[in-house]
């Protein structure tokens, strides 16, 4: 099992963040912990620091530190075990006349468009529907690993974007939004299968989807990605 003393993470040094308002649950507070420096998290630092549970935005390498809660617990998928379910495979049906490309991880005003009418519908309020440009870059497009800018267009209108990083073992999903206004259209499930499938083809064992919490709404979905391994106590195992 990977320690936080290991090369290649002994460079490294991690402090506690101030407790700060919980984004998933309301009714509590949150604490993370940040690895730094950001120039020395490079993509083998960065795997390790995946497979330990830690997550990025950005240059910032984090994972939850809260004092008495445990509810944020980092999930992956193992790729030869999935296996679709009904509602996944229609999902794939309806969606797979989408085409796929691959961009520079640069600024596209059209993907900034995109990215704003997604926070406005489906995050109203929480102040990412009112980022600049220079919020947007900090969050999205800074990175010091191998990260895949991927658009899905549908007769040449763009439908989603996803951001995925690439490690020894697997791909991390780093941040998907996708057109809010389409009725009937499964685009985030689809962006997710569309990563399992991509691993596969790369021979890569894992897809890691960032954190599940039980108790939040917004995370409910990741659980439908069946089975799910989820780091406690740091060893990664199958959720129920």
């Amino acid at each position: 099992m990977t320690k936080l003393n290991d090369l290649p993470l002994v460079a490294l040094q991690f402090y506690a963040t101030a407790p700060y308002p919980c984004s998933y649950l309301p009714d509590r507070t949150a604490r993370s912990q940040v690895a730094t420096p950001s120039h020395l998290i490079d993509a083998r630092a960065y795997g390790e620091l995946v497979r330990l549970g830690f997550r990025r935005s950005g240059a910032f390498t984090y994972r939850p530190y809260c004092d008495t809660c445990r509810a944020c617990v980092p999930v992956r998928v193992p790729v030869a075990a999935f296996g679709p379910n009904r509602t996944q495979r229609r999902c794939l049906r309806n969606h797979g006349n989408l085409e796929v490309f691959r961009r520079p991880l640069a600024f596209d005003s059209e993907h900034y468009r995109l990215y704003l009418a997604y926070q406005r519908h489906r995050h109203p309020g929480g102040g990412m529907d009112q980022d600049s440009r220079e919020q947007y870059q900090h969050f999205l497009l800074h990175s010091n690993v191998a990260t895949d800018l991927v658009e899905f267009r549908e007769a040449g209108t763009l439908r989603m974007v996803c951001l995925v990083d690439r490690l020894a073992d697997g791909l991390s999903s780093v941040y998907t939004f996708y057109d809010p206004d389409l009725p009937g259209t499964s685009f985030g499930t689809y962006g997710i299968l569309w990563q399992l499938e991509r691993c596969h083809v790369l021979g890569l064992p894992y897809l890691y989807l960032g954190y599940w919490i039980e108790e939040s709404r917004k995370m409910a979905y990741k659980a439908t990605f069946r089975p799910i391994e989820g780091l406690m106590g740091g060893v990664w195992r199958r959720l129920p």
